[in-house]
């Protein structure tokens, strides 16, 4: 089994650190480049100018402030990766970017920031495992 392209889906969680150090152990082994990636909400729609802008701006801010530590996680580890930020709902675009990208496997965490106790599976990962169509392996 090769995995020439692995997608890194991230949300700056503790999940999402841990599946990028095991994420790049993967890249080292297998030679592989990843693609880190962030997917931001929505852009509001029901604002004007100059307010639409701002608010673009802030979340573009905030999600590259968010990939940054991850970016710098993979340059120290001399991985090849290269990052993406999508907006959008994170179950369905991180399952879209892998089959666009072409990936070989999908590592993430099991869960995200908002972190509900008793669940086993957080519904990010939960709803990847579903749609994604190449394997997914799934970090605490």
């Amino acid at each position: 089994m090769e995995f020439k392209k692995i997608l890194n889906p991230v949300d700056g969680s503790s999940h999402s650190v841990n599946s990028t150090r095991y994420v790049i152990d993967l890249a080292k082994k297998f030679d592989s480049h990843i693609v880190l990636l962030h997917c931001h909400a929505r852009f509001p729609v029901v604002l004007s100018e100059p307010y639409f802008q701002q608010a673009i701006d802030e979340i573009m801010k905030s999600s590259e402030e968010l990939v940054k530590p991850f970016e710098e996680m993979l340059e120290k580890a001399g991985v090849s990766f290269e990052a993406r930020i999508l907006e959008g709902t994170p179950g369905t675009q991180i399952s879209d970017a892998a089959r666009i990208e072409k990936v070989d496997l999908i590592v993430m965490g099991s869960r995200g920031v908002s972190d509900f106790a008793g669940l086993f599976l957080g519904s990010v990962a939960h709803q990847v495992l579903n749609k994604a169509e190449c394997p997914v392996f799934i970090t605490k």
